[in-house]
């Protein structure tokens, strides 16, 4: 018994085979959900749009920070020239109230830094949490008590207040992008944390890290190989979803006028500006929220589709179907004594004989 636990691992060719049918699975699956695959066609431009911006400016021929005083109205308090707010050959959508600046230019480059502070701040949390997650898993009862109390404590934190008050004491001399991704990355990993800890709990019962522990791997060593792998379902899964809500907490701190700074374009910094011009010209205001809108709704129906491709039991409920028309099909399985998942196979798992 002891041999058989203390054997040497699958060999790498097995692994790879495994590693490579779970992906073919992985992508068969997503590729079923036809509004996952609309929102990654929509994240996917979102993002092209994001590091093509200094090309897409340049074909347009203006650029995020200039001033067009000529293109505003200064008797009717800086209104834009022309009809639907300026849009012409030049300016695409238009120009800024009162500055006169490219609506276009700051729209594609506020994306940018709108996407580049979520996916960063994101990358922060995944770091952490995995770090004290999987120590809080591995270590003593002393480590995993201090490590899950302090873990407690940073989901009891309000975000928004101390995102409101480290941002307000740091010098202006910072970057302020980075500052923004560092301060939601440091405060909010606390939930993806405890995540992280209860699935390496899990893993760690597994028949094969207790062989690896057998074997006299060490404690490290069973983590990089076999509990990071078995964890990567989950941190995949929930870090899709904090994408967009760390796009939300970047524009609601650039709206309360402590995220990112002028002249550095931001979505949440254009809202700032426009609340007082939706009137006057409304596309100031639409624009950015738009842009906002679609992201978070595409990157959540992405992470949603993301989560039910990678869970086999969410897979099997989308195949079987749910409410009455699905019930009435498991029901009519299991009364013909096949199973509702596999047609042609009986309830009990055997196969039928075949003549």
């Amino acid at each position: 018994m002891s041999e058989a636990l203390a054997a040497s691992p699958a060999p790498a060719a097995d692994l790879s085979a495994a590693g490579a049918s779970g992906a073919r699975q992985f992508w068969r699956r997503l590729r079923a959900q036809r509004a996952a695959l609309v929102a990654a066609a929509v994240v996917a431009l979102l993002v092209l749009v994001a590091l093509a911006a200094p090309l897409l400016t340049a074909i347009e021929g203006q650029d995020p920070t200039t001033y067009h005083p000529s293109l505003v109205d200064s008797a009717r308090g800086g209104v834009p020239v022309g009809p639907l707010g300026g849009i012409g050959a030049d300016h695409w959508l238009g120009v800024e109230p009162q500055t006169g600046r490219d609506l276009f230019a700051r729209l594609v480059y506020g994306a940018r830094v709108s996407l580049g502070v979520a996916i960063a701040a994101t990358l922060v949390q995944v770091l952490i949490a995995v770090v004290v997650g999987v120590s809080a898993a591995l270590g003593n009862r002393w480590v995993d008590q201090v490590l899950s109390r302090m873990t407690e404590i940073i989901v009891a934190l309000p975000l928004m207040i101390m995102s409101l008050a480290l941002l307000a004491i740091v010098p202006g001399s910072f970057p302020r992008p980075v500052l923004v991704a560092l301060v939601i990355g440091l405060i909010a990993w606390g939930t993806l944390a405890k995540i992280v800890r209860a699935q390496t709990l899990t893993l760690k019962q597994l028949d094969y890290v207790a062989a690896a522990r057998l074997s006299g791997w060490g404690t490290w060593r069973i983590a990089r190989r076999d509990l990071l792998p078995g964890l990567a379902a989950p941190l995949i899964t929930y870090s899709a979803l904090l994408v967009p809500m760390n796009i939300g907490v970047e524009a609601a701190l650039s709206f309360l006028g402590v995220g990112v700074k002028p002249p550095t374009p931001s979505w949440g910094q254009m809202l700032t500006a426009a609340d007082v011009w939706y009137q006057a010209a409304p596309q100031y205001l639409l624009l950015p929220a738009g842009a906002l809108f679609v992201t978070v709704l595409a990157l959540t129906v992405l992470g949603d589709g993301v989560r039910t491709a990678l869970d086999p039991r969410a897979a099997s409920r989308l195949r079987v179907g749910t409410g009455r028309r699905g019930e009435a099909r498991a029901d009519a399985g299991t009364a013909a004594g096949t199973d509702p998942l596999r047609p042609g196979t009986p309830a009990d798992g055997t196969k039928e004989a075949t003549a």
